[in-house]
């Protein structure tokens, strides 16, 4: 009866891993059929699979960054890629005009690593609870910054000129919950009144 117990707690243990984050491919790609499912896509034959299925041009070019934040990003997921679905990483360049901000956010599936290609920085994150700490500091070109998975991040350009930084991060589909728009979702008497 006991080792009934264990094999059923390993195997749901080892279910439930595979359902909390993304297991590991179980063949070489897994190109996606059909871009439209929610979640997880189906696998087209591997012989169809072609070049493009694993190409993204376009990262090298500035983007427009007149916007109302001054923060451009252009991502690199498995909706631009087709090749990378199953393979757990995506990635994304920012554009940040002078005195632009990234506004508090996190990525509930994904750790991200920030490289600095232009200009300077001020990023930080916030541990979790009881702590809160912030961890924060300016980067300066060619610096690495990393922001762990599920904390709350931000970054702030503070350099004269613009600003520019590649991201990698380790799920096919991050996510982004940006703490300023799940604030206007909430009802009046859940947000404390020192916030508004």
């Amino acid at each position: 009866m006991a080792i009934k117990i264990i094999l059923i707690c390993l195997i749901f243990n080892l279910f439930c891993s595979c359902l909390a984050f993304e297991c590991g491919p179980l063949q070489d790609f897994c190109v996606p059929d059909n871009l439209a499912m929610l979640n997880g896509f189906i696998c087209k034959n591997p012989m169809l699979a072609e070049a493009n299925d694993f190409h993204y041009s376009g990262l090298d070019e500035p983007k427009n960054r007149t916007t109302q934040s001054g923060v451009i990003v252009t991502p690199v997921s498995v909706a631009q890629v087709p090749g990378l679905n199953t393979l757990g990483i995506s990635m994304a360049r920012v554009d940040y005009a002078p005195g632009a901000v990234n506004p508090p956010h996190f990525h509930p599936r994904a750790s991200e690593m920030l490289v600095l290609i232009e200009g300077s920085l001020h990023v930080g994150f916030v541990t979790s609870n009881p702590e809160n700490r912030l961890i924060q500091r300016v980067i300066q070109t060619g610096d690495v910054f990393v922001f762990p998975l599920g904390l709350m991040h931000f970054q702030r350009n503070v350099g004269n000129g613009n600003a520019v930084a590649l991201l990698a991060l380790n799920s096919q589909s991050p996510g982004i919950t940006t703490i300023r728009d799940a604030e206007q979702n909430l009802p009046e008497e859940l947000i404390p009144r020192h916030y508004t």
